[in-house]
Order: structure tokens, then sequence, then C-alpha cells
């Protein structure tokens, strides 16, 4: 069988670095997404230190043009594309949990729109833009890497353990993401791609803080877990450790 081929948005550091150095385990090559390459250069040493088949492409999400060169990337390469992990993102404030980085009744229009643009609208057009490659691929995945806050029925719940940590445009951002998974999915329903969003819970990253309790190695479990679902698996679902979330 052919070598996969697995994109991944942010992958020089955190929970996209871990998933590319767990996916070697599966026989995949990655290719990290970095905003900086001299970043991604130092992870991809790392990654093959480790023996994982890994590059790097210099990319930035929000930047115009990026999505059209991470097609071109791919297409030139190797003319299809395996595996997509949506990763990159930003929290817009303080994550999580010790209080709102920003209320509703609160939020500033300019941060609104950069979460929303990093998290949801830029990450929508490289979907797209990169779908006709994932389209060639004989059993394409794409995760999107979501988080257990975007559950509007786990945040309308009193008794619920997220109840209280509301931060808005981080928050919406994800629920909003969760919507473009059950869309994609439901169009793509007839192919063999299936489409996925991921919690990885809170994890010791530059987003989530020392104070998280779950490592790396476990973050990036969901991650790896939907990128390399079977025929049979599962698609257009929200899930954390093999664990259906409520939407």
């Amino acid at each position: 069988m052919a070598q996969k081929i697995a994109f991944i948005t942010g992958g020089n550091r955190g929970i996209g670095f871990q998933t590319a150095l767990e996916l070697k385990d599966h026989g995949v090559k990655t290719v990290i997404g970095s905003r900086d390459r001299s970043q991604g250069e130092q992870a991809v040493e790392k990654l093959r230190a480790a023996g994982a088949d890994a590059e790097v492409l210099e990319f930035d999400i929000t930047k115009p043009g990026d999505a059209k060169k991470a097609y071109e990337y791919f297409d030139s390469r190797y003319g299809h594309l395996d595996i997509l992990v949506n990763n990159a993102g930003v929290a817009g404030g303080t994550f999580p949990g010790t209080g709102p980085a920003h209320s509703a009744a609160e939020v500033p229009a300019e941060l609104l729109h950069r979460v929303f643009e990093t998290n949801f609208f830029a990450t929508v057009a490289l979907t797209d833009a990169l779908l006709p490659l994932i389209r060639k691929s004989e059993a394409g995945r794409i995760v999107n890497l979501s988080s257990i806050l975007g559950s509007l029925k786990l945040q309308a719940d009193p008794n619920s353990p997220i109840y209280h940590a509301k931060s808005f445009a981080y928050d919406a951002s994800k629920t909003a993401l969760n919507a473009f998974t059950i869309h994609l999915a439901y169009e793509l329903r007839e192919s063999k791609i299936k489409v996925n969003s991921a919690h990885p819970g809170w994890v010791k990253t530059d987003m989530g803080g020392d104070q998280a309790p779950m490592e790396l190695s476990e973050g990036a479990k969901t991650s790896v877990a939907l990128a390399t679902l079977a025929d049979d698996g599962p698609t257009g679902g929200y899930f954390h450790l093999g664990k259906p979330l409520p939407w």
C-alpha cells in the first residue's frame, strides 16, 4: 500500500506536534504546517530523530493565499492527501476555566472576528481548498480540533462541569466548527471520506497551561484515532478518547 500523507496545521508544537509523532506508528508521513519556518524545521528534526517521516510547510492559516499554496504543495508532490488535521487554533484570551476571558455581552468585536477567522473561517477555507486532493485518497480522513467548550448542550446545562467555563469567542468558534463537521460529513456521506470533531481534553500546552490535568501523549490520542479510522468507523461525530460528546 502507498504511504499515507497527512497535513497537520499548527503542527510544530503542542497537540499538533504530538499527533505527528504518534502517526508515525501508523506508517503515516506527516507534513506539519508552521507559521515560522525555523520553528517548523526544528520540530521536523525532533520528529525525524524519533523515527517519524516528516517535513514542514511554511503555512499561516489566516494568510491570504496560503490555502492555495498548500493545495499546490500536495498536488505537485503527492497528487493527493489522505489525512487533514485542522489543529491550528487560538483561544483569544485566558483559557480555560479560571473565569471567562470575555462575556457574550462584552466581547470586543475585533477579538470575535480574530478568533473566528482562525478557528472557523480560515479552517473551512483550507478544508474546501484541499478537498479535491482528499477525494483522491482511498480513505480520506478530516479531523477538526474542537473542544468540549463548543458543546451547546453542556454549556446550557447547569449541572454540566463546563457550565461556568464560558469564553464566548472561543466557545462559539468551536460550536461553529462542529456545525461544519456535521454539514461536511453529510455532503461526503456517499464517499469514503470521514469527517469528525475531536475534543483533545484539557492538555498541558501553551494554550492549556501547566495546570491542565492531561499530558500531551493523552491529548493527541483522539486526533490520531480519528485520523486513522477503519473503513467502518464513524463520520459526522464529536469524540473524546473514543466516546461521543453531545453537540
